[in-house]
């Protein structure tokens, strides 16, 4: 007997960066009164999952507490120092060495596996980083639709040498920060990346590791197939990718990978925003700086930027999202100047940059933050601070909507004051970062990635009896 039962089942690290494009699909879906629509991600997700709900219940699904080893929000700062380092190279080395800990996704497994049980989906929605949650579904044979907040080569390009890659060899590598047209010295390092990645599984200690990973799969009964290079790609039904093309460079993007553009909401997404918005009103130009929720800046490094807003104070305002632990690091109250508006949290990143008032965005070009900004037709000024943010900002320098900083170790105030003068002055940034958001917004969004996903075979089908 049929039943017309089909749940669908998301799951994802409860991290901002990853978590909020998926929270923007589940959205968008109970909005269309889609049923049985169930969220699996650590407790530290429950009221943002809550709040997806619009009008047919988003239920939480609980993966308990947030994991040390799998949140760079909760590293110490020795490793905060490792991961973000300008070595790319060795900086990808210690993301490797701290976040492949086979013991700490065991009981996250087993929490899914026993939600899966119990949900019984037709259908799951995996963010692209959750290693789990792709491994659980090709073992349990479960369709399942990959979720990418990166430029599409970033999954699609293999770190190592021999291995399966969907990009065309000397293809700059993830992480690598390097751009497609390379000097001779350029290439020798692409490669020497993808050889000294292969080189780390081969060391002593981390062979140790590989043997816990191999008997940790072997006790939770993981398939083999979820340990291949491409697992996540190739077993996935489709992967939505949170970009376009013409963000990334040019290369035969395989057509089970949709890109849809940038997840945006409706907007205003935070209408009571205390004030802020009547504050970007008042202001002649704004220039925003947010750098994600993994940034630690340094007293050296808050002070440069409150010189930099100084400097701007001439015809610029400057909009600061300043964790509220970091903001003791500022000077005295009295020395702030008056041109810099600062807020430990803003009620929605979206509303501001979607403010006509927004000229710049000085970002760490973190997937998200990349494609967002370029959706409102904001260019960039980037401080780049690890792993894909490397990568977005040699696009965004090479397509012509961002500049780089020279210095974004130390944060040199002559170094910032200068590309963002130079991208408030030169119209071409402008013009390309307002060609891009005409090509992002065209790609569909988040109606978009509903219609695909309510579109997959599996969810039109006739679901079978549950048992």
């Amino acid at each position: 007997m049929g039943s017309s039962r089909r749940p669908i089942l998301f799951v994802s690290y409860a991290e901002s960066g990853l978590l909020n494009p998926l929270l923007v699909l589940a959205e968008e879906l109970s909005r269309r009164g889609v049923e049985d629509l169930w969220f699996a991600t650590d407790e530290k997700g429950r009221s943002d999952i809550a709040a997806a709900t619009v009008k047919t219940p988003v239920e939480f699904a609980s993966l308990g507490e947030v994991v040390p080893q799998m949140s760079a929000v909760t590293w110490d700062d020795e490793t905060y120092r490792e991961v973000t380092q300008r070595s790319r190279f060795k900086a990808h080395r210690a993301v490797i060495k701290h976040s492949f800990e086979p013991a700490s996704r065991v009981e996250k497994y087993k929490r899914l596996e026993a939600i899966v049980d119990e949900v019984r989906p037709a259908l799951m929605v995996i963010e692209s980083m959750c290693q789990f949650g792709y491994e659980l579904a090709i073992t349990k044979g479960i369709p399942f639709v990959l979720g990418v907040p990166f430029v599409p080569s970033n999954v699609l390009t293999s770190h190592v040498p021999f291995a399966k890659s969907y990009t065309p060899g000397g293809f700059p590598v993830p992480h690598s920060g390097l751009p497609l047209d390379m000097t001779f010295a350029q290439r020798v390092e692409n490669q020497l990346f993808r050889l000294r990645t292969l080189g780390m599984f081969m060391t002593s200690s981390m062979r140790k590791v590989v043997e816990e990973d191999n008997r940790i799969r072997k006790e939770l009964g993981i398939s083999p197939e979820a340990r291949q290079m491409m697992a996540r790609i190739d077993h996935s039904e489709m992967v939505l990718c949170y970009s376009v093309p013409e963000l990334d460079y040019p290369f035969p993007v395989p057509d089970k990978m949709r890109l849809v553009g940038a997840m945006v909401p409706p907007l205003p997404q935070a209408p009571d925003d205390d004030g802020l918005s009547d504050w970007l009103d008042a202001q002649q130009s704004v220039v925003y700086m947010g750098f994600g929720t993994i940034t630690r800046l340094t007293r050296e490094q808050v002070g440069a930027l409150v010189d930099v807003a100084r400097r701007l104070a001439d015809g610029h305002s400057v909009l600061w999202k300043l964790p509220k632990e970091q903001q003791e690091l500022l000077p005295p109250r009295e020395e702030l100047p008056d041109n810099l508006r600062i807020e430990n949290w803003v009620p929605s990143q979206l509303d501001v940059l979607a403010h006509p008032k927004v000229e710049v965005f000085f970002t760490h070009a973190g997937g998200n933050g990349y494609h967002e900004g370029l959706y409102f037709g904001k260019p960039l000024v980037v401080r780049p601070l690890w792993v894909d943010c490397d990568d977005q900002a040699v696009r965004g320098q090479d397509f012509g909507v961002s500049l780089t900083l020279d210095h974004p170790q130390t944060v040199d105030a002559d170094d910032v004051v200068d590309k963002i003068t130079r991208v408030l002055t030169d119209s071409t940034f402008r013009e390309r970062a307002e060609h891009f958001s005409k090509l992002l917004r065209a790609a569909g969004g988040r109606a978009a990635a509903a219609d695909l996903l309510l579109g997959l075979p599996v969810l039109s089908e006739p679901a079978l009896a549950n048992d």
